[in-house]
């Protein structure tokens, strides 16, 4: 003899705390309504700072920021009172004019990321470079920054 056994979802109103539950969020929902397309496409709504990573060594600090997507002319670099900043704009690229945007996720306009430096920096020895979306930001270390080995001397 077989049997089959099948899972069911329980009937929320087998449950009358479950019920109104549900129906608080739906009244929720239904309250809520009216804004959920200005949420989803508002430009206003939505900010966009890029991930960075900051590494120390020896010698210098090193910035890798994701700018995917972007032309190096967009993106402005400056130190300033032992902060960095990168700056810069986003630009609205439009690939399908005669078509209509059916879903748009990606951010567009002005950003700026500031973030303050462990140690002081030669500010006139700082490169940076812009590579596959990444940008790499070397700011060599002062002298007096770079960490000493004193000798120990006996007697």
């Amino acid at each position: 003899m077989s049997y089959q056994t099948r899972s069911q979802q329980p009937v929320p109103s087998a449950w009358p705390a479950f019920e109104r539950l549900f129906g608080f969020r739906n009244e929720l929902d239904r309250l809520f309504e009216p804004f959920a397309e200005l949420t989803r496409s508002s430009q206003l709504l939505r900010v966009w700072n890029p991930a960075i990573d900051l590494y120390e060594d020896k010698e210098s600090l090193i910035v890798k920021a994701e700018l995917p997507g972007m032309k190096k002319e967009d993106i402005d670099v400056s130190l300033h009172d032992g902060a960095l900043s990168i700056s810069g704009e986003r630009k609205n690229e439009r690939k399908f004019p005669e078509g209509e945007t059916q879903r748009s996720e990606r951010f567009v306009g002005r950003f700026q990321r500031s973030v303050t430096l462990p140690s002081p920096v030669s500010a006139d020895q700082v490169t940076a470079q812009y590579k596959d979306g990444v940008l790499t930001i070397t700011l060599p270390k002062t002298e007096e920054a770079k960490p000493k080995q004193i000798e120990v001397n006996i007697g």
